[in-house]
C-alpha cells in the first residue's frame, strides 16, 4: 500500500463532523480510503459521499475544494492522502 499527498484541510466545521478538502494534485473519488495526517491527527477512512457547492459529487479533481464527513476530529492545514494498493 502506498500513500500520495492528495491535498490539506482547509476549514473544520466541528459540530456536524465535516472539512473541506482541498485537492491539490491527482482527484479524489468516493469510495477512496485516505488518511488525514497533522501534529495531532492521524487515522484513515473511506471516503462514502462528497459535496461540491452543496451537490452530492463522485470525483474531485485538482483545483476543487470539495466538504467531506469524517470519523475523527481534524485541524485547519492537515494533509490528506490517498491511499493505494
Amino acid at each position: 500500500m502506498s500513500e500520495q499527498q492528495i491535498g490539506n484541510v482547509t476549514h473544520w466545521f466541528g459540530k456536524i463532523m465535516v472539512v473541506v478538502v482541498e485537492i491539490q494534485k491527482g482527484k479524489l473519488s468516493v469510495g477512496d480510503t485516505v488518511r488525514f495526517k497533522g501534529q495531532t491527527t492521524d487515522f484513515k477512512q473511506t471516503i462514502e459521499s462528497m459535496q461540491l457547492d452543496g451537490e452530492d459529487v463522485e470525483k474531485a479533481k485538482k483545483g476543487q475544494s470539495v466538504g467531506v464527513k469524517v470519523s475523527d476530529r481534524v485541524r485547519r492545514t492537515d494533509s490528506v492522502y490517498k491511499i493505494t494498493d
